[in-house]
């Protein structure tokens, strides 16, 4: 079937392709349900610094919370889409919580300060005495390390997220508009239902306000004819 692009309405469809864009975006996010889907994606790069901080859960161990159940707290709030702020902050709270004098040597090397001052202030946490100038110096750059090494996870962790959504939202809606055009315009249209699939995700967006641009461009040039 043929095709006369002169007679189209272009705002119409924009709209259109902004409309399977969309769709696609609800099929991806409805994955979800399906034991996390596409929400999962991105928390590994979180699980591998945190599992740097947070040894796995030793035999006696004072701490109340060991690896696995912090991992599990953090991929909760990940998977339900809690404010990237409150999740680092609840993220480095539980590995501070782990800070002990067994857990100080590793910690320690993680965020690049002294093991011993380290030491000493996870005693001194415990019992809650006093720190001294020196060990609130330390205590103050394993906080800015914990924050930097956690906000460096949770970004990349964010962004590989976005992509992949980006990517699966692009597949589905390749096929969304392979069916619609095969069965509104039947077989030989497969470059054409590329396109629009292809062109659907980056619309979806911004389909309402291009439309109406070009509305408001054609009203122009109407004008200009006159």
């Amino acid at each position: 079937m043929s095709i006369d692009f002169s007679k189209l309405d272009l705002p119409a469809l924009v709209l259109a392709i902004g409309g399977l864009g969309t769709a696609a975006y609800g099929i991806v996010d409805a994955t979800k349900a399906l034991g996390g889907g596409v929400s999962r994606v991105g928390f590994g790069d979180i699980k591998r610094v945190v599992s740097m901080l947070i040894p796995r859960k030793q035999k006696d161990s004072p701490s109340a919370l060991g690896q696995e159940s912090v991992l599990a707290t953090l991929r909760a709030n990940w998977m339900n889409g809690m404010a990237a702020s409150d999740q680092k902050s609840i993220a480095k709270a539980l590995v501070k919580l782990n800070l002990t004098t067994d857990t100080a040597n590793e910690l320690a090397k993680v965020t690049g300060v002294n093991e011993a001052i380290l030491a000493d202030i996870a005693k001194k946490l415990s019992t809650k005495e006093t720190l001294t100038d020196e060990q609130t110096d330390v205590y103050g750059r394993f906080d800015l390390s914990l924050s930097a090494l956690l906000d460096q996870a949770y970004q990349r962790g964010d962004q590989r997220y976005r992509n992949s959504a980006k990517l699966l939202a692009v597949a589905v809606s390749l096929l969304l508009s392979l069916a619609g055009t095969e069965t509104v315009l039947g077989s030989g249209n497969v470059r054409l239902a590329i396109l629009v699939g292809l062109l659907a995700t980056p619309l979806a967006p911004i389909a309402k306000d291009l439309a109406s641009a070009i509305q408001a461009g054609a009203k122009v040039a109407q004008f200009w004819k006159r």
